[in-house]
């Protein structure tokens, strides 16, 4: 059983098609509910519209529940692995270390096999290819330089040149990996469907803010 780790975001959709590209289009997607939103290994923000992505691909998908807890998290995700079989793992990872060293112990225990495709990419050159094939749009920001202007924003041209700026000025990683923001994809290369927002509301706080997805659907 070939599963991704999905979030609906940037790196775990593009994750998926560089492995479907290689004879690896995963037979299951898997997203975590997390009651933390702070969680250190899993997204939140619009997670329950991961199902709707999924659909559009024509994917397998499932949730799997979480606490949140640092560390505890973990054996939950192991869980969920061992639940569904899975025998070989696709991740978004980019650059954190955090993430990638515990994910690999995990699926060591497990045996299962771990693809990481985006590690170490490049984080202007991934964005230029989210925007030249994917419709994406950025869902919360939490860090110095990024304000509510980038809550809802496509990531094209525009957007990455903004968030160069940023990163440089503010000393930021423009990945997201570090939670600096995140982000969800409405159209992909292996979506049957776009995804068409058809609600959604703002939450800023001063510093962070959200970009919550209230009604969407498949058209």
């Amino acid at each position: 059983m070939i599963a991704a780790l999905y979030s609906g975001g940037k790196d775990s959709t593009l994750a998926v098609h560089k492995m479907a590209d290689i004879g690896k289009k995963p037979d299951l997607l898997i997203s975590a509910i997390s009651d933390n939103e702070f969680s250190y290994m899993f997204h939140r923000p619009n997670i329950k519209w991961t199902a709707l992505q999924a659909q559009s691909m024509g994917i397998k998908h499932v949730f799997f529940s979480t606490k949140g807890e640092k560390e505890k998290e973990l054996l939950d995700l192991e869980n969920a692995l061992k639940k569904d079989k899975v025998t070989e793992l696709i991740t978004g990872a980019v650059a954190s270390r955090y993430q990638a060293d515990r994910i690999n112990d995990i699926c060591k225990k497990l045996k299962i096999v771990h693809h990481a495709p985006l590690w170490g990419i490049n984080p202007v050159e991934e964005l230029n290819e989210i925007s030249e094939n994917f419709d994406s749009i950025i869902t919360s920001v939490s860090a110095d330089g990024l304000d509510e202007s980038f809550l809802g924003a496509r990531i094209d041209k525009d957007t990455i040149d903004k968030l160069i700026k940023v990163g440089k000025k503010y000393k930021i990683n423009i990945s997201f990996e570090g939670g600096e923001a995140e982000s969800f994809v409405v159209d992909a290369p292996l979506f049957e469907k776009h995804i068409k927002i058809i609600k959604s509301h703002k939450v800023w706080s001063g510093s962070s803010g959200v970009y919550i997805i209230d009604d969407a659907a498949l058209e």
